[in-house]
């Protein structure tokens, strides 16, 4: 497309779902995105193939022996340099030769990186929840100083980005916004009793019925915690409060969340439940551009469905709503915990129902303190993880002992 700039991307996370359908729109639109960074954890192969595929500047592995592996892998392509750990991340991040960063890593792991790209003044397409999560204010405070454009990238808040008007995206009495109406699948145990959700399996929990995601996103989505997590993440993007939003259980996961004015009007986006469409959206954004996802047959759906959230069964909702009037480093405890938590029921270490008693037991043991500091962030972090680990251990040894 003749005038249009190219934009240049480093892609954190690059092997996941979020990255590898981030790379699925760059292929669509080789004339409007080149590829300058592209990052993985520890998947060689993979990012080889990627690799060899995008010819990227640099190439970043989690560890030193993955990016020893990956550049053997790469000997004969000289133009790929690979970089390794925290400080490839920021590199990759800041570089002067991207003004675009798909922050895509899942986890507290994604925080540094995408707070570098956010004090570079990037266009940051923010695909990882838990970095605004922990740090909330100090986050959008560093995004105001750097300049940086922060654009949402999880469907649902895109989904309400889009729903604003441009100029008041963070500021909703201004904008004549009564509340936002936030929308969730309910996962794979949406209809399940208390007793059956403490049969359920690692493989039934990461079998999401609408998305394709990875195993720790699809687990919380199962939880509702990837909800409580959204919930935590709209409050800091548009500058708002838990009671100004409102979570609608929609099964067939077309409408991916509203807007309520004061005048009666709500405004929806829709769109099939495809991560390319808000990847797209954020790539191309105030433009739109085709991002391979099926079109909407609303004739084939027929109808919608709401239910209100069952915060008995599903009680992580609850408890990320408590950690955010908390404050202070409340939500960093709230996720450490619950990333310990999902962690050993993957291992098969921890009954699913249990993950919620983990994350309530580590918030009510683990101090809250001020959140004036990143450093102070990741050490409550280190301390929540701790202690939701004793905790795993001593569920683990009781439920040996009966």
């Amino acid at each position: 497309m003749s005038g249009v700039p190219v934009r240049t991307l480093s892609i954190l996370g690059a092997t996941g779902s979020i990255g590898l359908n981030t790379l699925d729109v760059v292929r669509r639109h080789p004339d409007r995105f080149r590829v300058y960074a592209l990052t993985a954890a520890t998947k060689v192969a993979e990012m080889e193939r990627l690799c060899r595929e995008f010819r990227p500047a640099v190439a970043v592995m989690a560890d030193a022996d993955s990016a020893a592996q990956l550049n053997d892998a790469l000997s004969d392509l000289a133009e790929v340099e690979v970089l390794s750990g925290e400080q490839g991340l920021a590199q990759v991040a800041s570089a002067e030769a991207v003004d675009t960063v798909m922050a895509a890593i899942v986890g507290a792991a994604g925080l540094a990186p995408t707070l570098a790209a956010v004090e570079a003044g990037k266009r940051v397409l923010l695909a990882n929840k838990e970095a605004l999560v922990m740090s909330g204010k100090l986050f959008m405070d560093a995004v105001v100083r750097s300049g940086a454009e922060l654009l949402p990238i999880d469907s649902e808040h895109n989904a309400i980005f889009q729903c604003l008007p441009a100029d008041r995206i963070r500021d909703l009495p201004g904008a004549g916004v009564r509340r936002i109406l936030l929308t969730a699948s309910g996962g794979p145990f949406r209809t399940h009793s208390l007793e059956m959700l403490r049969e359920v399996t690692p493989a039934q929990a990461c079998k999401h019925p609408n998305w394709s995601m990875g195993q720790k996103i699809s687990v919380d989505s199962a939880t509702l915690m990837n909800k409580g997590l959204e919930l935590i993440e709209a409050c800091w993007l548009f500058n708002t409060t838990p009671d100004q939003i409102e979570v609608h259980v929609h099964p067939e996961s077309i409408i991916h969340s509203m807007v309520e004015y004061v005048d009666g009007s709500v405004l929806a986006q829709l769109g099939s439940p495809d991560m390319r469409t808000p990847i797209a959206n954020g790539m191309a954004w105030p433009e739109r551009v085709e991002s391979g996802a099926e079109p909407l047959d609303l004739f084939a759906l027929g109808r919608f469905h709401f239910e209100r959230p069952d915060t008995g069964r599903f009680p992580c909702l609850r408890l990320a709503a408590e950690a955010f009037r908390a404050g202070g480093t409340a939500p960093a405890i709230l996720n450490a915990a619950n990333e310990q938590a999902v962690s050993a029921f993957l291992a098969g270490e921890l009954c699913f129902a249990d993950i919620p008693v983990i994350i309530e037991q580590t918030l009510a043991s683990v101090s809250v303190q001020a959140a004036d500091s990143f450093d102070g962030i990741m050490a409550a972090d280190a301390v929540a993880r701790t202690s939701a680990r004793a905790e795993i251990d001593r569920l683990a040894r009781r439920s040996l002992a009966t």
